[in-house]
């Protein structure tokens, strides 16, 4: 059947092959405040633009520089944009410009375009700088006539610059823009955070103290609610839900609370523009004598400042970057006299383009919502994934008092299963916590499903699993054993714990165990259970979702390896670095891994290939190094061929490139699988381990019959994953039919078309499928109410 539909769809695609820049003048500024990332958003507009056959122009210093001509605007090369892909900040500068303000200085830039053609602009920056960029393109017209009746341009020059084209990426710490998920250099700004949270809380541990910590942040708390969130805050204060009347009183009852619980620190996180219903500021200092006063706690205060706009971006913010970069050219070149002024954004895992005048005006009316004290508004206006973390830091972080606690009279068994990875802590707290919450009695399962036959079954409290985000590995332990050989005693271990739902914790293993269990429901009662698992796998190839808990975790180890052995070989001869990443037969790291640290070539399983691509791979490596180009770096996934061993390719590389370039090879290792989890894999897993327990406990209900819950339908064994844009919990039956077993990978893998990205971003001629880039959409207000099935992350 796929063979007679094939020829049907290629002609449907839309390739980049037909889409060309030839004639076309591209500019690209990086406006307003600086994000980690924004050079790996140039780099992907220089170099898809020269790829489509564009001319592509540097603007230094933002408008500044639009303004003041000159050197500032500057051609730019292939080579160019070498080796900024792993630097902070903006290399071709920022400012902020007041002259761009008036109409003189849209005047004089608009004349310094239309000397160089450029009648494509590409704006990074916040929602300032891309209003700014709305404005010169309404301006246009009228600019270039009073251009031309001061005799500063030909009738020609007017007639072939008469449409300027506007793209806008968002590029802002604070994730403060409607209509986009997350803007560049928002993730890396909270690995900033993270890391001084985590080294703050070794110290205020040591001496049983309190930490109050001001993030950045002045209109919007995207920072402060995800940090707390992620580190398990005690309290946090955010510009979009300021306090009730009589915080003081709440907040210090709630940290001598957890004093009293045997927790020796406190942490609480302030966002700057934090303020109370009377708009009165909310201070770090007025926190600290509130609680020094009452409590008499020691207390400190940390401002973290613009330590959170400095530093390497992250695995997360190169990627998005890379790919928003790429976006920008496709809208540019298709971009037409009605198409209006858009912006490039993610929505889940799904590129998309909106206008960018709906996207500012939307971002202005959270900001009109607060000022009139409409902070559930502002709240909805912020988008659904701002939302989602609020809901689930107050489903995590308010401790009910057992007695006001609903009696569920369910138990609920929590266990992860298959190798360890960075997230099953945080996802299996937020589970226990939830559960507690929605009344229900949680145990705990040691070493997966070989500790539930043996009967390593205890109940689990609030407390026990405090201070569990941030930490690596799996505290409750976890075992490869698939339940198959066990039925017989797993079943009677729920049966004499009356367990009546399951929730497993894990990768590839957790999928088959669920798929063994579900399985074997017509043998024994025990499992007509709900079931729900959670992917969590360093190696992402779980069937039912684009992205495993974990992942994020292991890229950043992947990247920050990748860039230290880069850096390895400065100012030493030109060099090629093989590395061999893991991940089974699933080529996700090395993929993502290789666009993330700007890899030349990248081999994985899914993608077949032959001693005539490594040949091709080294002479265009070659051509590479007879530029100005040092540094060479090949990624290899550890299964992609049995013949093809990392040693074969390093020989083949050593002996090829002689004379011209030298090898060396690394073996990456089981330190992609350690460390203290993203900030991303705290915050993901968190929010989705708590909305599988209230899937959990809805299903419970739905499938208690005569005095007992027994589930046995298709939709009560579940995978919780994330598909483009929602989540979805989906059958584990139906899932089945979508794996490859032998090789553990889901049979369709949507990172496949990164793949054409990473190799043109590596100036390489490929074929690229477009069809699937951005259409212009339109900025939803009023949205249905989140479904059982999906709410975005």
């Amino acid at each position: 059947m796929a063979s007679t539909m094939a020829p049907k769809r290629q002609d449907t695609r839309k390739l980049i092959e037909n889409l060309s820049g030839s004639g076309k003048s591209i500019a690209v500024l990086t406006s307003g405040g600086d994000a980690q990332g924004m050079n790996a958003a140039v780099r992907a507009v220089v170099r898809m633009g020269i790829y489509v056959g564009a001319k592509v122009y540097f603007i230094h210093e933002g408008y500044q520089g639009m303004v003041d001509g000159g050197a500032n605007i500057e051609e730019a090369n292939w080579e160019s944009v070498s080796n900024m892909l792993q630097v902070g900040g903006t290399v071709i500068g920022s400012a902020r410009c007041k002259e761009f303000r008036t109409h003189e200085g849209r005047l004089k830039a608009a004349l310094n375009l239309v000397q160089r053609g450029i009648t494509n602009l590409c704006v990074i920056g916040g929602d300032g700088s891309l209003t700014g960029a709305n404005l010169f393109r309404e301006e246009w017209s009228g600019l270039l006539d009073e251009l031309l009746k001061k005799g500063l341009i030909s009738e020609e020059a007017s007639r072939s610059n008469s449409e300027l084209h506007i793209v806008g990426m968002v590029g802002s710490i604070d994730n403060d823009f409607c209509g986009t998920d997350m803007t560049i250099g928002t993730d890396s700004a909270l690995h900033r955070i993270i890391e001084v949270v985590d080294a703050i809380m070794t110290t205020a541990q040591s001496h049983q103290r309190t930490f109050v910590l001001e993030v950045m942040g002045r209109h919007c708390g995207y920072l402060a609610l995800v940090s707390a969130l992620a580190c398990g805050a005690d309290w946090v204060f955010i510009p979009e839900m300021p306090p009730e009347d009589g915080w003081e009183d709440n907040m210090c009852q709630k940290l001598s609370e957890n004093r009293a619980d045997k927790k020796r620190l406190n942490i609480i996180i302030v966002a700057e523009g934090a303020i109370d219903f009377h708009n009165k500021a909310i201070t770090p200092d007025y926190i600290k004598d509130l609680v020094v006063g009452r409590l008499g706690f020691d207390t400190r205060v940390t401002i973290l400042g613009h330590v959170q706009r400095g530093g390497t971006p992250s695995a997360f913010d190169r990627i998005l970057a890379s790919r928003m970069g790429v976006e920008a050219v496709l809208a540019l070149l298709e971009a037409s006299t009605n198409t209006p002024a858009c912006v490039v954004s993610l929505v889940g895992n799904q590129a998309v383009r909106l206008p960018l005048m709906e996207c500012v005006q939307m971002t202005q009316e959270v900001q009109k919502a607060m000022d009139e004290k409409k902070f559930e508004e502002a709240v909805r206006l912020r988008g659904r994934s701002f939302e989602n973390n609020l809901t689930t830091y107050r489903l995590l972080s308010h401790r009910t008092a057992d007695s006001e606690l609903p009696n569920s009279s369910f138990n609920v068994a929590v266990l992860n299963v298959g190798a360890p990875a960075a997230g099953m802590n945080a996802a299996v707290r937020a589970a226990v916590r939830v559960g507690i919450t929605e009344g229900h009695k949680m145990f705990a399962v040691s070493d997966g499903f070989e500790g539930l036959y043996k009967g390593k079954i205890k109940e689990i409290k609030w407390g026990d699993v405090g201070g569990w985000t941030g930490q690596g590995g799996s505290l409750l332990g976890t075992k490869r054993t698939l339940p198959g050989k066990h039925l017989e005693e797993i079943a009677e271990q729920l049966r004499i714990h009356n367990i009546n739902a399951l929730m497993v914790i894990g990768g590839f293993e957790a999928f088959e165990s669920l798929l063994q269990l579900y399985e074997a429901r017509a043998n024994y009662e025990e499992f007509c259970v709900p079931m729900c698992m959670l992917p969590v796998t360093i190696s992402n190839n779980v069937p039912g979702t684009d992205l495993s808990i974990g992942a994020d975790t292991s890229l950043n180890a992947i990247v920050e390896t990748c860039d230290r052995i880069k850096q390895s070989a400065s100012g030493t001869k030109r060099r090629v670095f093989i590395i061999e990443t893991m991940g089974g037969y699933c080529g996700y790291l090395a993929t993502v891994g290789g666009l993330a640290a700007g890899a030349d070539a990248v081999y994985v399983y899914e993608e077949p290939f032959d001693i005539r691509d490594l040949q091709a791979n080294v002479e265009h490596l070659l051509e590479k190094m007879k530029t100005s180009i040092q540094r060479g770096l090949v990624l290899r996934n550890e299964n992609c061929n049995e013949n093809f061993t990392t040693d074969f390719v390093y020989q083949l590389y050593s002996e090829e490139g002689r004379g011209v370039f030298d090898c060396r090879k690394n073996i990456l290792g089981h330190m992609q699988q350690g460390g203290a989890p993203s900030p991303f894999d705290r915050n993901f897993s968190t929010k989705i381990s708590a909305k599988a327990i209230q899937w959990i406990t809805r299903t419970m209900k739905d499938c208690y019959k005569g005095g007992r819950v027994f589930a046995n339908a298709d939709d009560t064994a579940c995978l919780l994953g994330m598909r483009r844009r929602a989540l979805v919990f989906q059958p584990v039956a139906q899932l089945r039919d979508e794996t490859d077993f032998v090789h553990r990978i889901p049979a369709e893998q949507w990172w496949l078309k990164l793949r054409p990205l990473m190799k043109i971003l590596a100036k390489y001629k490929t074929s690229y499928d477009v069809s699937d880039s951005g259409q212009l959409e339109h900025v939803t207000r009023v949205r249905p109410k989140d479904s059982n099935t999906s709410a975005t992350i």
